[in-house]
């Protein structure tokens, strides 16, 4: 995971000239598929304006920031669509035996999903 194309170009640089031969024994580092760098441009940053806005009309707030790992909206993010991740329910321990979703939170999100969709309309 890398939050800038630079910082993900430079690692697989690295990690594919770790390919070598030593005492017989072949290491070969290929690059498989790589999910793209979403930076956040001014389009997004706008949308998430809009996005804290409705939040914030509806009782609740929304934070701004970096995660990690990647999602679908690591694509269109890096085609330069304006993306917004992580506005899901509410929850915890996501990927794990113990993930569960807070269903207090279904309202809510999806409240702020019709809004965000007639504000873009």
């Amino acid at each position: 995971m890398a939050k800038r194309r630079a910082d993900l170009d430079l690692g697989v640089t690295r990690m594919l000239a770790l390919s070598g031969t030593h005492d017989d024994v072949v290491f070969t580092v290929t690059r498989g598929v790589t999910r793209p760098v979403w930076e956040p441009s001014a389009a997004t940053l706008a949308l998430y304006e809009t996005a804290r806005r409705l939040a914030r009309e509806l009782g609740f707030d929304i934070t701004y920031g970096s995660a990690g790992g990647g999602s679908g909206a690591n694509f269109t993010g890096a085609m330069g669509i304006a993306t917004l991740g992580g506005l899901g329910l509410r929850g915890a321990d996501g990927h794990t035996l113990n993930e569960h979703i807070e269903v207090d939170s279904l309202v809510e999100r999806g409240r702020l999903m019709a809004g965000l969709l007639t504000a873009l309309n």
